[in-house]
């Protein structure tokens, strides 16, 4: 909860300098008068608007567990994603209407100095609060504040070019350069707009994160205790900066009921110790069967009916299955 909180007061923070920053570009707008300039407005304009839904979804987000929401309103961050997704790839189309206009009928370009320089301004203002954005969220596993963050840097990507476009049109007075560079970063705004749809819909959809189940399977296999006879059936759901995750794990089977709520704490202990609080973990405890004896590395094991013959190396193909792990 404490994560949450923090992710929406800088989402606040984020939301104000975003205004900010629309307020010097339009103001760079007036002064050219550069489609290349409105490109880079109109895309902003999606932030405005990505900035008050993110913030109002981290406020949801914040709010905690209710009888109608037990596992939080986390989920609401990918709606948040995905709407900001879908507007970059719409403004593009925009983008990219005004772009070709602009070749037809040409629009007179007036003091690029002044935008050139405020444009510029913009542009590394942008950057770095991008950067802090998707180290908060990647933190704190927030994907409202890396889709934002993500954003802002490819508004910092499209501003660079769009700087580069306006130098040249300044020294070549070649117009139709201003078209040129509005239509090329459309195309990297709605490649941009694509993968954060994807991957909002991804969350939505409850779609394996390989990347981040391979990150715990190593660190579990890399502490992983001699009571641990096997771990299976591993899976987990995110719930914007939660993940819920749950698992069988095989312990002996004369363990008491207290012996086994120690493994279990010991278990959360290891992966809080990499993931956080942020994990609310749900573990089942199997009892072993005669055919565990052979993967056990147990010791001093009063109940061995084999000899130990080797260690299956926990991986995310074996550890995701719903079975007990054997060598035959």
């Amino acid at each position: 909860m404490y994560k949450s909180k923090e992710n929406f007061e800088f989402q606040k923070k984020l939301t104000f300098i975003i205004v900010f920053l629309f307020s010097i570009k339009l103001i760079a707008w007036y002064f050219t008068n550069s489609v290349a300039i409105l490109t880079d407005t109109l895309e902003y304009t999606i932030n405005v608007i990505s900035g008050f839904i993110g913030l109002y979804s981290l406020y949801l987000s914040a709010k905690p567990k209710d009888k109608n929401h037990p596992y939080g309103h986390g989920k609401v961050e990918f709606l948040s994603a995905t709407i900001e997704g879908t507007l970059m790839i719409v403004s593009s189309f925009v983008i990219i209407y005004e772009a070709l206009n602009n070749l037809k009928h040409p629009h007179e370009l007036k003091q690029l100095d002044y935008g050139i320089y405020l444009i510029a301004l913009t542009g590394v203002i942008n950057y770095i609060v991008g950067y802090l954005s998707i180290k908060n969220g990647k933190k704190n596993n927030s994907l409202a504040l890396v889709a934002s963050g993500k954003h802002m840097q490819s508004d910092t990507y499209a501003t660079l070019g769009i700087v580069i476009g306006l130098i040249l049109i300044y020294f070549t007075h070649y117009a139709w350069i201003d078209s040129a560079v509005a239509f090329i970063f459309a195309i990297i705004i709605i490649v941009s707009g694509y993968k954060i749809l994807r991957t909002s819909i991804a969350g939505i959809m409850d779609e394996a994160d390989d990347e981040l189940l391979e990150k715990m399977v190593s660190y579990c296999q890399e502490n992983r205790r001699e009571n641990w006879i096997d771990l299976h059936n591993l899976r987990f759901i995110k719930y914007g900066g939660t993940l819920h995750l749950d698992c069988h794990l095989t312990i002996p089977w004369f363990f008491t009921i207290r012996e086994g709520h120690l493994e279990v704490d010991e278990l959360e202990k290891t992966v809080k110790n990499n993931f956080g609080d942020s994990v609310e973990l749900m573990v089942h405890t199997d009892g072993c069967l005669d055919f565990s004896c052979k993967i056990c590395t147990k010791k001093e094991c009063p109940m061995r009916k084999h000899e130990f013959v080797k260690t299956i190396e926990w991986t995310i193909e074996n550890i995701s299955i719903d079975n007990k792990h054997r060598l035959d």
